[in-house]
């Protein structure tokens, strides 16, 4: 199996993506709080590189104590979901929300391309197959987002996931970085069909 992207340039791509984003980063922080009280960044719990837990980072888009995903189970989130703020509807569409996500990058718990970390629930559930996403780190983005994201099944992008650990290579980390762009751009595939 040869590798994604080297380390070195996940930390340039963050730390480039982190600059040119704080400005919006601090005008998005200042609309959560003002919508809904409470944190704006979002912290849970997931899965990342061989079974390893990490606290991921988002920008909050949901009221205060509404957690989308609780501990021990799994509920996909429709665009009409009550619990999603105004503000976290525009961040959700955008996936501006994700941006904090380059934090965990820098820390090492994520990569910029990779298969998206789930929670404990999902990975006990996983068969001896569907384990093998886990042996490389979670990305920000990755084969399964640009290739149908949420109008997937969860098996389906868990083989495309397991696909994309089996094929990974700097040039493939290249594609789906183009195809994210472009479905950044459109804004589809964002919320289960």
């Amino acid at each position: 199996m040869s590798g994604g992207l080297p380390r070195i340039v996940d930390i340039a791509l963050a730390l480039i993506a982190l600059a040119l984003s704080s400005p919006l980063l601090a005008v998005a922080a200042v609309a959560i709080r003002l919508e809904s009280p409470g944190s704006a960044i979002y912290r849970q719990r997931r899965i990342g590189r061989g079974g390893a837990a990490f606290e991921m980072l988002k920008l909050r888009t949901m009221i205060a104590g509404s957690d989308p995903t609780p501990a021990d189970t799994w509920v996909p989130l429709r665009e009409d979901d009550p619990r999603v703020t105004r503000v976290g509807a525009v961040l959700r569409r955008t996936s501006f929300d994700e941006v904090p996500n380059l934090v965990n990058v820098l820390r090492g718990e994520m990569s910029i391309v990779g298969p998206r970390p789930t929670i404990e629930a999902q990975v006990a559930q996983y068969t001896p197959r569907q384990r093998r996403r886990l042996e490389v780190n979670p990305g920000i983005t990755g084969w399964a987002q640009v290739n149908g994201r949420a109008s997937l099944s969860w098996e389906q992008r868990i083989e495309l996931d397991v696909w994309y650990v089996d094929h990974r290579s700097p040039a493939l980390d290249a594609r789906i970085l183009a195809l994210t762009l472009r479905q950044l751009i459109t804004g589809r595939g964002l919320y289960e069909g």
